[in-house]
This record gives C-alpha cells, structure tokens and sequence, in this order.
C-alpha cells in the first residue's frame, strides 16, 4: 500500500514538472507532441517564435521585451487608433488611487492617432503656462523623442519626471515649429483643473466652469464644489465650457451630468461580451432647472460628447460652439498579469435619443450640431463663442 502511494505521489510530482517545463520550453518539442499537449496551436506557434528569438537572436534578449513587443504588435494590428498596449513599467507610473499630484509642466493632453500629444488645456501658473504654451498646441517629440505610435501614458510619462529637471518639446502650432525648453515642477491637479468664475453680462450675473478633461477619478467632487460657489452668490445661469476636452471617464461624466439632469438616461453602452446598458442620473441634481449653455468645439469627444449630447437631447442646455469629434466608441483598462495593461475599445455608446456620434466602427462621425453655431479662432479676443453663449442665458434668465 505504502509502495502504491509513493508511486502515485511521484506521478504527479512528474506531471507537474513536466507541465512547468512545457509552460517555458513548448518550442523544443517534436510537432506532433507539441500539438498534442499544448491545447491552442495559435498559442504554441507564438511560444515557439518567442522561444527561437530569444534562443537564437545573434544577441542576448529578455523574454519581457519579448512578450511586450508580441503584445503591442497584437494591438497594432487591429488599426483602432484609441486601443494602446502599456508596458509594465508605463502602466506602474499611473496606476495611483488618486492621480491628483504629479511632477511635469502643466499640461492636460489628449493622444492623437498617429502625430503625438494635442494640449488640451494649460494649467494655470504652470512651467507651459509661463512659456507660453496654449490649447490646440501639437507636441510631436520630447526631448527628440518622436511621439507618433507612442502610448498616451508613456508619451505623458516622458515629460512628466523629479522636479527641477528639464524637458524639451517640440511643439507644432499651425505651419510653426517650436523647441520648448522648461523646467517641471510639483503640479497639484486636484486644485488647478476646474476654473469657475462668475461673469457679468449686460448687469447679469452669470456663472463660467472650465472643464478641460474628465480623464481624473474624483474631479466631479471639485466641478460640484465650484458649482456650489456659483449658486450661493445666485448666478442667473451657467456656462459649462467642454472645448478641447478629450473626454476620460464615463463614470466622471455620468456624476457631473447628474448635477443639472434630474432623471432619465445619461448614456447607453453596448459591447460585445456584455448587454446593453443605460446609465441613467444619479437622481441629486444641484441646478436641474438654471439656464445652461454648453460651449463645444471638434476637439470635444468622447466622455465630453456624452455630457453634452445628454444636455442637448434632455433639452436641458442649449450647445454653442462648432461640431463635436464624433467618437462613438469607448475603452476599457485591462491590466495584465505581467503588470502593463490592454487600454482596447470594448463597445459603442450611445446618447439619450439613441444616436451613436461615430461612423459605424472607428471612424469618427459627424459629431455634435450645436444649437447655436458660432465659429472662432483658438485664442481670439474677444471669445465669440462665450459671448454667443452669454447671451442665449441672458435671453433665458429675463
């Protein structure tokens, strides 16, 4: 009985060697064993490219390249120009709970297919404020670092680094090409992000909140708190500002939505592995009926896109401004047990009234129509579009 046991014990301590040696060295068997024991061939042929490079490149090469290299080529192969793979060391930088503190020069980027990083907006009393950088800017390279086919996180990760050390880009603003020297600096987002102000039009009090991107867990906590700055000195009506915003989370989006939509749905989401599903208000809204002009422009997309496409079709705001982007897609963060993470597009979105903004697919689509349609330059003053939008609440609030 004694001998049976130990042989069975040893049976399975041998199976289980030889399935670990299997995991590592499925190349170096003969193929039809090979074929017999790995259960997918798809994943024996890519263990048994791995295996030969990395046994027979004419120099020595980590299987991590290896693998981070398979994967990013699997994402570029599906041509979706939002879906991107980070490595473990550029996802590790930005996975933190609350991404509120962070040593760069001030910018709130945006990734653009194929060029490098559009500027979103500027924070104020930055390092890229004081040099003189501004929304609609291009950065193309860091530090001589092409960015095109670099990931959003790694190309922000290469200009965000210790305070007090330098970084130059290379910034494209219309036929200019510019070299940027500055200095970062300890950038605290979590008080710099949301920029309200009360305004006065024809003697009408009126309230102004910048929302540059939705891309920061928590930044509805901030846009609720200005907004209740603005009720408590009784503004007559709000200007949600949405241009250049590239949009970030549904979920921020839903929330700042809810502070001005009582009920109904915000945004319906459908993908292919889960059903449809409306994200309807949160049911507590701070100013459900204050007159409500949302300014957009075609760099407004995605969570920004839902936003205002929830305010227009609930006519709860009237749109100013030009078309949106028109991206109906959205992504999720899948983070990998190597430590990097798949950021892939997992379904389409679409608004109350049942439009998808996109195209069919990836394409973009025609995007947002305001209500009012007013055209303007980046930077021109004075601002036609904001003009344009305080005049629609002073017409509303008399």
């Amino acid at each position: 009985m004694k001998a049976t046991l130990a042989t069975k014990t040893l049976g399975v301590i041998a199976v289980l060697v030889i399935g670990i040696w299997l995991g590592g060295h499925a190349s170096d068997l003969p193929g039809f064993v090979r074929n017999a024991l790995v259960s997918n061939p798809g994943d024996a042929v890519i263990s048994e490219a791995l295996g030969d490079i990395q046994r027979d490149y004419f120099h020595p090469i980590g299987r991590g390249g290896l693998i981070d290299g398979s994967i990013a080529g699997a994402v570029a192969s599906l041509r979706d120009p939002y879906a991107q793979y980070e490595t473990p060391a550029g996802y590790s930088a930005f996975d933190h709970p609350k991404p509120y503190r962070f040593s760069g020069v001030g910018i709130v980027p945006v990734k653009t297919p194929h060029s490098g990083l559009l500027v979103q907006s500027v924070l104020p009393d930055t390092p890229a404020a004081r040099a003189g950088i501004r929304a609609g800017d291009l950065i193309t390279a860091v530090d001589g670092h092409s960015l095109a086919g670099v990931g959003d996180k790694a190309a922000t990760s290469l200009i965000q680094g210790h305070p007090g050390t330098s970084v130059t880009l290379t910034v494209t603003r219309g036929s200019r090409r510019l070299m940027i020297k500055l200095t970062r600096e300890l950038i605290s987002t979590a008080q710099q992000i949301v920029a309200a102000s009360v305004l006065t039009y024809h003697g009408l009090k009126l309230g102004y909140i910048e929302l540059p991107t939705f891309d920061v867990p928590g930044i509805h906590a901030q846009f609720a708190g200005d907004l209740r700055s603005l009720l408590a000195v009784h503004v007559k009506g709000i200007v949600l500002d949405l241009r250049d915003n590239g949009g970030g989370l549904v979920t921020e989006a839903q929330l700042i939505a809810s502070l001005f939509i009582s009920h109904g749905v915000i945004v319906t989401t459908r993908g292919r592995d889960q059903p449809s599903e409306a994200i309807d208000a949160t049911g507590h809204p701070l100013a459900p009926s204050l007159p409500m002009a949302v300014l957009v422009n075609g760099h407004t997309a995605s969570a920004a896109e839902i936003v205002s496409g929830a305010l227009q079709d609930h006519r709860r705001a009237v749109i100013v401004g030009t078309r949106t982007y028109g991206k109906g897609v959205f992504q999720e963060l899948r983070p990998l047990s190597n430590g990097g993470a798949l950021d892939i597009t997992v379904g389409e979105y679409f608004l109350p009234n049942g439009e998808n903004l996109g195209a069919g697919g990836l394409r973009r689509g025609a995007g947002i129509k305001p209500d009012v349609v007013v055209k303007a330059a980046p930077g021109a003053r004075p601002d036609a579009q904001l003009q344009a939008a305080l005049a629609v609440l002073a017409a509303k609030a008399h």
